[in-house]
């Protein structure tokens, strides 16, 4: 009988998740997750079974955590408006506040080369699907109230309001005129 784990598999999965954020996959080193985690290479090696299957753990963290957290500012009182402005305030204030300017890790999982490979294109396609029919609900919600036009299918808001959304979380990673960043909220806001 092997020993008992002395330690958290969540502490890991999020520990790894934020060399991940900050690095990328592919410059992530096995020494780098071991510094982060505490971790010896063969703990990790056992318990996760190979760097890509914690990538993928951190990513479904990150779908579970920090996503689920700004789908939860859609459900919040107010307008629609109001709602979906902040939304885009809340992501662009905690990416400008970052020092490392991070940005989305569905978003940079996307654009890295690991992107390309089947279970991590699933994942980060999972939570763009999750935001954009939370965001096709509260559009359609405010379409029935008379709120917001109802001249084009909510689905089709709902994808141009989405593009804005990650377009900001790019930008911010980029720029530091918060003008600029503001000039973005208030376009896709009008645009509704």
């Amino acid at each position: 009988m092997g020993r008992p784990r002395e330690f958290s598999d969540q502490t890991v999965i999020d520990a790894a998740m934020e060399v991940f954020w900050e690095k990328g996959y592919e410059a992530t080193t096995t020494q780098d997750l071991c510094a982060r985690t505490g971790l010896g290479r063969g703990s990790l090696y056992n318990a996760f079974g190979s760097k890509h299957r914690l990538y993928e753990e951190a990513l479904r963290r990150y779908a579970e955590t920090l996503a689920r957290r700004q789908l939860s500012m859609l459900a919040e009182p107010g307008s629609v408006r109001e709602r979906l402005r902040d939304l885009m305030l809340g992501v662009l204030d905690a990416d400008m506040a970052d020092p490392g300017r991070r940005g989305c890790l569905a978003l940079n999982a996307a654009s890295e080369s690991s992107g390309r490979d089947d279970a991590v294109a699933g994942l980060v396609r999972r939570q763009f699907t999750d935001l954009e029919q939370a965001l096709c609900l509260i559009i359609a919600a405010g379409q029935g109230a008379g709120e917001l036009s109802s001249d084009r299918p909510p689905l089709r808001v709902a994808r141009a309001f989405q593009s804005a959304y990650y377009g900001l979380r790019v930008l911010a990673k980029v720029t530091d005129d918060r003008d600029v960043l503001l000039d973005v909220v208030e376009g896709a806001v009008a645009a509704l």
